[in-house]
This record gives C-alpha cells, sequence and structure tokens, in this order.
C-alpha cells in the first residue's frame, strides 16, 4: 500500500472536509489501474485522474492525483474532498452492483483510516449521497443521480464518522434520528 505522500506538519494542507467514496462503473471481475484510469480521463480532457486514491480488486491502494490538488470526482463538491475509487460497480449485464472483495473492504478502511487520522473532521459519504434532495428529508434511491458507489458508505463507515457528521442520505438521517 502507498501511503499518503507528506506528513501533516510537511507542507501546508488543502482543507478537507469529505472523503467520498466511489466505483470505477467497470465489470466485475476486470481489474484496472489508476494509470488506466488516467488515460481515460485525459482523454475526456481533464488535467489529471479525477481520484485521488483507486482500490484494486485484489486490494491494492493505487495513488491517483495528489491530496494536495483539488479532485475531479464529485461536481459541486472537489474542493474540500478526497476522492477514493474502488475497482468495479457493475455486474456482467452492466448493472449496478456491489463488487467489492473482501480485500477491497479491508483496504478501503484502511484507507479511510489514514485519511481521518489527516483529516479527523472529515465525514464519509457515497457519491450518490451528493445527489439532489428533491423533497427535503435526505436523499434516497429515486433521486440518486447514479447509483456509485453501489453500496451505502454512510452507513457502513458511520462508526468513523466526525461527532459532528450530518448524513446527506435520507436512511442514515433516520438512523441517526431513531438513536436519539
Amino acid at each position: 500500500m502507498q501511503l499518503p505522500k507528506y506528513q501533516p506538519n510537511d507542507i501546508e494542507m488543502r482543507k478537507v472536509n469529505k472523503i467520498i467514496i466511489h466505483c470505477t462503473a467497470t465489470v466485475e471481475g476486470n481489474n484496472v489501474s489508476a494509470g488506466t484510469i488516467r488515460q481515460w480521463h485525459l482523454r475526456r480532457g481533464w488535467s489529471d485522474i479525477g481520484y485521488h486514491y483507486i482500490i484494486g480488486i485484489d486490494g491494492e491502494i493505487q495513488s491517483g492525483r495528489s491530496v494536495q490538488i483539488q479532485g475531479a470526482h464529485t461536481r459541486s463538491f472537489n474542493e474540500d474532498s478526497i476522492g477514493i475509487a474502488y475497482v468495479g460497480g457493475l455486474d456482467a449485464n452492466r448493472k449496478p452492483k456491489d463488487t467489492r472483495t473482501e480485500q477491497q473492504k479491508e483496504s478501503l478502511v484502511e484507507i479511510i483510516k489514514i485519511l481521518k487520522n489527516i483529516y479527523p473532521k472529515a465525514s464519509i459519504h457515497g457519491h450518490r449521497d451528493f445527489s439532489k434532495d428533491q423533497d427535503g428529508d435526505g436523499v434516497e434511491r429515486h433521486e440518486w443521480m447514479k447509483a456509485c458507489p453501489c453500496f451505502d458508505a454512510e452507513n457502513e463507515y458511520l462508526d468513523l464518522q466526525p461527532k459532528t457528521f450530518k448524513a446527506r442520505s435520507k436512511k442514515v438521517k433516520d438512523k441517526l434520528k431513531d438513536k436519539k
């Protein structure tokens, strides 16, 4: 695994309030590298890969864009976030599916914990949680712009959320309300 390339006191850090989880929207079992994704994004006219980290199907954590540079992964939310994508997210029929391997699940927790040590107030969300909440009660399935990351990141990483966490998804908002 490649750790972030700096220590908190080495450079002035970019303000990061969110860690946003994505999938690459590739078919289950087809591993792609950060280099391949970088080429896809460059062909779209972007300056670099949009994600800061990629998690391969074998659990390898690959560096993408430097965390010191704003990503290009969640429109209107890139300025203060870090984007992590796991390889996969589609079944053989190209339908959304949580295709994470056990190694990917372990590596996602590992990189999130590393980032939370650097950015302790950062909340964790899935890309779909940034869909427009059309009725004001939290983002629901019918409001998703896309299924990415094909699992409920806010809920799965609830124990890693900061005390100031504000859920975006209705499911987690309701869960937190019920705990009170």
